[in-house]
């Protein structure tokens, strides 16, 4: 079944999003899988922990910022509160010469990527633990990154002012949504704007199995981000820019 799965997984990655994966990157994505069921049983890492629903739910969900051109060309990437390693690190194991800095405000979590990093063997890979208010701030990540991405974090208003102080000017920050994102949208131009941004376009999926809706919102940076944002922690998701 193990093999089955990541056969099926192979084909529709390289059939759906253009991404031809190695039988080692395949044995990473499994090997990822058994860390993230292990783990899970001492930390709430996922509710989802079904092979085959952590491939597509998880795994391919990641590995759609591969159809976005601004993602494949990056050279850098943040993923700001990645939680569980989603999506940066399936989309580093899909695309091995990325330079990846994890952001997450949880400790043990930073412990289980730092123990995912290492059984895996991924090189350039920097995890940070602190609150994307404050890290935001230091010189070294600062409109530092190509591509900044964030999953199911919060509402794109408050999102926007986590996440854009991170990206480099012409650089993009991706959110990742699930279906209607209409409302969100219109919500968060206030801040789109005042964070020297711009909406680029957003583009629509649906995972292979379940049929689901996800959503890829492409924010392009035009300029460097204000010296008072991102304001203090808990701010920007109590008080959003709206």
């Amino acid at each position: 079944m193990a093999d089955e799965l990541r056969h099926w997984f192979s084909e529709r990655v390289q059939a759906d999003l253009g991404i031809e994966l190695s039988d080692t990157q395949l044995i990473q994505y499994e090997s990822y899988y058994r860390l993230l069921v292990e783990w899970n049983e001492k930390m709430n890492l996922t509710g989802i922990t079904e092979r085959e629903a952590v491939y597509e739910k998880h795994f391919y969900d990641s590995l759609t910022l591969g159809v976005l051109p601004e993602a494949v060309s990056a050279t850098s990437m943040a993923d700001i509160g990645a939680g569980a390693g989603f999506p940066s690190i399936p989309f580093k194991i899909a695309f091995p010469q990325l330079e990846v800095t994890i952001i997450d405000s949880l400790a043990k979590r930073i412990r289980f990527l730092q123990a995912v990093v290492d059984e895996l063997q991924l090189s350039n890979v920097t995890l940070v633990h602190g609150r994307a208010e404050d890290i935001g701030r230091l010189s070294e990540h600062r409109d530092r990154y190509d591509l900044v991405t964030a999953r199911a974090v919060a509402r794109l208003a408050g999102l926007n002012e986590l996440c854009l102080p991170f990206v480099k000017i012409e650089g993009h920050f991706i959110a990742m949504k699930g279906s209607d994102h209409t409302a969100e949208l219109q919500e968060s131009a206030r801040s789109i704007r005042l964070l020297n941004a711009k909406l680029r376009y957003t583009r629509e999926l649906k995972l292979p199995l379940e049929q689901s809706e996800r959503q890829l919102i492409v924010i392009g940076k035009l300029g460097k981000t204000p010296k008072e944002y991102p304001r203090k922690a808990g701010v920007p998701l109590k008080q959003p820019l709206v």
